[in-house]
């Protein structure tokens, strides 16, 4: 599993308390292309509480893909056009996921 950024110095306790609060685990996609290469990738985890808004965290993804991503062809366009959709609303989440590994023993 990734890093997951954003839980430092809480507890288990608190981290259910904010899930049960509305918080969610969320991951940030970005895309960068080499000439006829193209890579997509995500983010690491990040814990965003209710009251945390996405868009200071999903910046940096949101640049590298708008800078580095549509130069391949064709999937750069693509990938680009797919990471910066889900940056804009809010990324990816993965909240079931997380919960389901960090359950298994």
């Amino acid at each position: 599993m990734s890093k997951i950024i954003g839980l430092d110095g809480l507890t288990v306790a608190e981290v259910n308390q904010e899930l049960a609060n509305g918080a969610k685990f969320i991951v940030f996609l970005y895309c960068f292309s080499i000439v006829i290469l193209t890579f997509k990738r995500s983010s690491n985890i990040y814990f965003i509480k209710s009251d945390d808004k996405t868009l200071k965290k999903s910046l940096k993804f949101t640049l590298i893909s708008l800078f580095f991503g549509w130069w391949g062809i064709p999937w750069g366009i693509i990938y680009t056009i797919q990471s910066l959709l889900t940056n804009f609303r809010g990324g990816k989440d993965v909240t079931p996921q997380v919960m389901s590994a960090l359950r298994q023993p």
